[in-house]
């Protein structure tokens, strides 16, 4: 299974005056706009404006997602810039980055403060008990021959988990991850024909053990959009919580997808939790 499809199914502290002054940006700067689009009318995301409102927000009575929209200052170029010159380098696929790397990164002022709210991000999410991971993103694995249902994390999915839990997401740089209204989504085990073709997959009736099959694999997790779906950008420097597909969820999971990453684009900073 792909290291990607692992968070599908699953799921030191800064000097303080450095985290201060990053959270006062974020909240009061207005030399840069928060990307942010989101689909009219649509009750199911909702808008906050503090940490703790993104933390205390229950996802619940229709809301699957919460945005936190900020425009974060510093320069997040030059880091991938200083990431991708720097005697580790960047791989050609995702490659974990550390709070000690990022501090010994060779960057400008600018650099330095972008720097900094993102190891102010981290510092948040584990002091609320979260275990979050920032990565510099080339490209995600992919399947060789792609299958029935595509099952890497360029297809819309869900993310789910056998309790209670919820992902957060935040692209500090490079494309971000791009969202699907419930109501634009079908299951694509949903559709008849792309069942049948499983069906002969499995080898089997669809019954109990053909819905173990499906889940197994993941394939219940993607999502195909509808004929004029239109898909919106999770934007720059926005924290997202998004629900996931649990037992007894209240509500439906956040339909979710990674951008392509295009030959001459530059790589993400992605962080996951």
């Amino acid at each position: 299974m792909f290291f990607a499809l692992i968070a599908i199914r699953t799921e030191h502290a800064l000097n303080r005056s450095d985290s201060s002054v990053c959270l006062l940006r974020m909240q009061s700067d207005t030399s840069s706009v928060s990307s942010l689009t989101l689909p009219a009318g649509y009750p199911r995301i909702r808008v906050v404006t503090t940490l703790d409102e993104l933390l205390g927000t229950p996802l619940a009575n229709g809301v699957n997602a919460l945005c936190w929209p900020r425009a974060l200052s510093g320069d997040f170029s030059e880091v991938v810039t200083a990431l991708c010159n720097s005697k580790e380098g960047i791989g050609e696929g995702i490659s974990p980055l550390d709070d000690a790397r990022l501090r010994t990164l060779p960057v400008g002022d600018a650099g330095r403060v972008a720097i900094n709210c993102m190891l102010e991000d981290l510092r948040l999410l584990r002091d609320h008990g979260r275990a979050p991971e920032l990565n510099c993103i080339r490209a995600y694995p992919r399947e060789d021959e792609p299958g029935v249902v595509p099952i890497d994390v360029y297809s819309f999915h869900a993310d789910s988990a056998p309790v209670e839990t919820d992902t957060w997401l935040c692209t500090y740089h490079g494309a971000s991850s791009e969202g699907l209204r419930n109501d634009e989504a079908r299951r694509r085990v949903d559709d008849p024909e792309t069942r049948a073709e499983l069906r002969k997959l499995y080898g089997g009736e669809d019954g109990e053990g053909f819905h173990e099959f499906l889940t197994e694999n993941c394939y219940d997790l993607h999502y195909a959009p509808a004929l004029n779906a239109q898909p919106f950008p999770f934007g720059i420097g926005n924290l997202w919580r998004i629900a996931t597909d649990w037992p007894g969820s209240p509500v439906p999971p956040c339909i979710h997808r990674a951008p392509e990453n295009l030959p001459g684009q530059p790589p993400r900073l992605l962080l996951i939790s």
